[in-house]
């Protein structure tokens, strides 16, 4: 049997939480106070997910900061944080646009500031 000792991040409790699993498969989980933290233990071990947060540069040069919209898995941010280096925008930028629309999976890459010439 497989145990891991988790710091939920849902709420400022910080919950510690052990997940216990079998041959892959949770078959307990005990410390968290609330619904989120079991929620958060169960996704942390099965598919961790992370919001990728860089930076691509616009045609005119000035760096764009973007992020995804959802999380993604953590597994594949190193992959799609090379891919952001692929791409090129036009000026002007507002904060919330979209710049690359199902960017990885159903994610979309989103501007996180405006940015003018």
């Amino acid at each position: 049997m497989e145990e891991t000792v988790l710091t939920c991040i849902e709420c400022p409790i910080g919950c510690s939480i052990k997940v216990k699993k079998d041959n892959g498969t949770i078959v307990s989980i005990e410390g968290n106070s609330c619904p989120k933290g079991k929620a958060f233990a169960e996704n942390e071990t099965t598919c961790p997910k992370r919001v990728l947060t860089t930076t691509v540069r616009s045609v005119e040069g000035i760096m764009v900061p973007v992020k995804t919209d959802k999380p993604v898995r953590k597994d594949a941010i190193v992959s799609l944080a090379k891919k952001t280096a692929d791409i090129k925008v036009n000026l002007p930028i507002k904060e919330g646009d979209v710049i690359v629309e199902n960017f990885f999976e159903d994610a979309n890459l989103v501007a996180t500031d405006n940015a003018n010439l």
